[in-house]
């Protein structure tokens, strides 16, 4: 009878804890912007843009609107292996995005940029990514003002390969005194740790966070915190006029990459299918409501 009751005192001490942890959470945090792609179809104009043909590190995958769509409270970034003539080929051409005679494999790319832009916050995305060779998802942001890197990256979520074994990262980025070189905060979890955790971890949903206020960026992966980043380091080269690029708003990334780092594509895994079910954007009060969010 008094383990009983103690059992009992136990549950309701953690019952009151986690309501009260709840409370503050609601007093300190709104909700400023979500999409929960509830709508079949499209992806909301409103929110998203696309990117389009091939964009950066010489990844396989041609860009394009059709590979992303909503179904079931989902959006679903597809990638997929098909030929057709790359129509920005240019015979001898030294640009990769030229040099190619086909498009063998498509995908999506969104980002809010324009649309949705937010200074600070508490940003949450729940998802199933692609494991197989050759996927790389990721969930990032990219600054407002100044080219890469100055304009100042995160990284909240990337899976790709490292000397060809499963790596999710959780990265920060900005700008040197050189163009297009940027200086890197990374964290690198070989994926066998999240394996040895749970057996069905790829077969489950898991929800990415980042925690971004005036003196440190904060990623987190099922609450298990994996990069965190002082502001105070967070300062551009000269190209970037010393600025900190984390003082400025940021838009959202969602992508499903192919090639490259996520390595050789396994052709068994197409369509391959990235699936976000939520992205969720908190603010504390005093942040609430900046031009471009609302």
């Amino acid at each position: 009878m008094k383990l009983l009751a103690l059992t009992k005192i136990v549950l309701l001490g953690n019952f009151i804890f986690l309501s009260l942890s709840m409370s503050m959470l609601a007093q300190e945090y709104e909700l400023v912007w979500s999409d929960e792609f509830d709508k079949d179809g499209k992806p909301n104009p409103e929110y998203w843009r696309f990117e389009k043909g091939f964009v950066r590190n010489q990844e396989l995958q041609w860009y394009q609107e059709d590979n992303a769509y909503c179904k079931d409270g989902m959006l679903v970034i597809e990638g997929r292996h098909e030929k057709r003539p790359n129509p920005l080929y240019e015979k001898g051409s030294t640009d990769w995005r030229k040099s190619r005679p086909f498009i063998e494999y498509t995908s999506s790319s969104l980002k809010t940029a324009g649309k949705k832009e937010f200074l600070y916050g508490r940003f949450e995305i729940r998802a199933r990514i692609p494991l197989a060779s050759g996927s790389w998802p990721a969930i990032w942001t990219l600054g407002t003002a100044m080219e890469w890197p100055s304009c100042g990256e995160i990284d909240i979520m990337e899976y790709y390969r490292i000397n060809n074994e499963p790596h999710i990262l959780a990265n920060v980025a900005w700008g040197t005194d050189e163009r297009y070189k940027a200086e890197w905060r990374t964290q690198a979890i070989p994926f066998r740790h999240f394996l040895e955790k749970n057996k069905n971890w790829g077969e489950e949903f898991h929800v990415w966070r980042m925690d971004w206020d005036e003196n440190f960026i904060r990623l987190y992966l099922d609450d298990e915190l994996l990069n965190e980043v002082s502001l105070d380091e967070t300062i551009n080269g000269a190209l970037g006029n010393y600025t900190n690029p984390f003082k400025q708003p940021h838009y959202v990334l969602l992508n499903l990459a192919l090639g490259a780092s996520g390595g050789e594509p396994e052709l068994s895994a197409f369509p391959m299918k990235y699936e976000i079910d939520y992205v969720r954007v908190y603010q504390r009060k005093e942040h609430c409501v900046r031009p471009g969010q609302l």
